[in-house]
């Protein structure tokens, strides 16, 4: 597995864990960051990720719930929620990223990690983020 898939799946697992135990995302990343757990600190671009999604919370949240077409956030699986919401910062903020890239990397999570109809929905809106890109700005 590629360092960037890495630290992607390492920044799921972390905005998943914030959303199930119902604490700050930004303060569990410091948390993990001082103290590690498990043998590896936390990546470089892990910390990228979230600090992006939390820079861009509401715009992110936003962005989702325009175009989820009929689910809102607290509907989706908490898995989901949080692979849109890394997808989102990485395809609509990330300038280092191609979208494609981005956008294959977090389907791929959704089919290891979620339901049979998450790749789908997740390919669907990455996609659509990465048209109205332009438009983030």
């Amino acid at each position: 597995m590629a360092a960037r898939t890495k630290a992607r799946k390492a920044a799921l697992d972390l905005l998943f864990e914030a959303d199930q135990r119902g604490v700050n995302v930004a303060e569990l990343l410091s948390q993990r960051l001082a103290v590690p757990v498990g043998q590896a600190p936390v990546r470089d671009y892990t910390a990228t990720l979230v600090r992006g999604v939390v820079d861009h919370w509401v715009e992110i949240n936003d962005l989702i719930t325009t175009w989820a077409q009929g689910w809102t956030l607290d509907r989706m699986p908490a898995v989901d929620r949080a692979i849109l919401r890394l997808g989102t910062f990485e395809v609509g903020y990330a300038a280092d990223v191609p979208e494609s890239v981005a956008i294959s990397e977090w389907v791929g999570l959704a089919t290891e990690l979620s339901t049979d109809e998450s790749p789908k929905f997740v390919n669907g809106l990455l996609a659509r983020i990465a048209e109205i890109k332009p438009t983030l700005v």
